[in-house]
């Protein structure tokens, strides 16, 4: 089992936030990223890369813990 530091949390809620905003644009057409910062582009830009910034985090999560490369 691996420890999770505050970023690491972090990065868990981020990419569930991600998860449902492209779960919305799937199945209803709807952004809620652009509905929340009202057509800011540079703010929607900021985002998306935070939410790519933290999928990257816990890409390394699972290097860092040996999730994939362990044997039972």
């Amino acid at each position: 089992m691996c420890k999770l530091n505050m970023l690491d949390k972090l990065s868990f809620l981020l990419i569930f936030i991600g998860s449902l905003n492209w779960g919305t644009i799937g199945l209803f057409n709807l952004n809620l990223v652009s509905i929340v910062f009202l057509n800011n582009i540079l703010m929607q830009r900021a985002i998306y890369i935070l939410i790519s910034l933290a999928a990257a985090n816990i890409i390394s999560l699972i290097f860092r813990c040996n999730l994939i490369f362990t044997d039972k």
